[in-house]
């Protein structure tokens, strides 16, 4: 019977080699691939999010959690594509114009993959029209942008308005976040969605891509 409970509780420890060890060791016995993400990786990831919304991680226990299970799933992947398992849904993120800001965009993706998204990061700095451009060669269904100052929040807008022109509005849902960004704010620029933190980032995209 494959250690998946020991998957789980070496990722939340961040204990990157014991993941990889278990995760092969796991492989070798025969587990069901589907079943060493689910209950192996992504169940630990959602107590290392859950621990960081609870004030009980902060960000480097999370940053360490997710380099651990960012070494099972290199492991994982190549056996997921063979294996025909499809990711929950793409999500195209980055940081907005002007605005170099990357580690809580970097968390949210780290916990995007915890929760079996497929994530493709723009980085910083990203103009609208590139956040467009990888959602539609990418086929993503969410849109997620981060800004940490006041000043590069209306970029936000101006991905939004490009998402609509380009004739992606409504099919590929726009979500934000970061430290300034509020729940009026984004209804505001009419975003689908808002998240205050990685954690909760996770869950909104769930929703969106449904």
């Amino acid at each position: 019977m494959a250690d998946l409970q020991g998957i789980a509780s070496s990722l939340i420890a961040g204990k990157r080699d014991e993941v990889a060890t278990k995760v092969r060791a796991a492989l070798d016995e025969g587990a069901n691939v589907e079943e060493v993400l689910n209950k192996g990786l992504i169940a630990g990831m959602q107590v290392v999010g859950e621990k960081f919304k609870n004030n009980e991680f902060y960000v480097p226990e999370v940053l360490i959690a997710a380099r651990a299970m960012k070494a099972g799933m290199e492991i994982l992947s190549p056996k997921l594509k063979d294996a025909g398992v499809k990711p929950v849904a793409t999500v195209v993120i980055g940081t907005v114009k002007g605005d170099l800001h990357d580690i809580g965009k970097n968390l949210v993706a780290m916990m995007l993959q915890g929760g079996g998204f497929e994530v493709v990061d723009l980085g910083t700095d990203v103009p609208p029209e590139k956040f467009v451009s990888a959602a539609q060669e990418k086929g993503a269904q969410v849109v997620a942008m981060s800004a940490l100052l006041t000043t590069t929040m209306p970029q936000m807008a101006n991905v939004v308005k490009a998402m609509k022109e380009a004739g992606l509005g409504g099919k590929v849902k726009a979500m934000i976040g970061g430290a300034p960004v509020t729940q009026n704010y984004a209804d505001e620029i009419g975003a689908d969605g808002y998240a205050p933190d990685a954690a909760s980032a996770v869950e909104t995209a769930q929703k969106l891509s449904k």
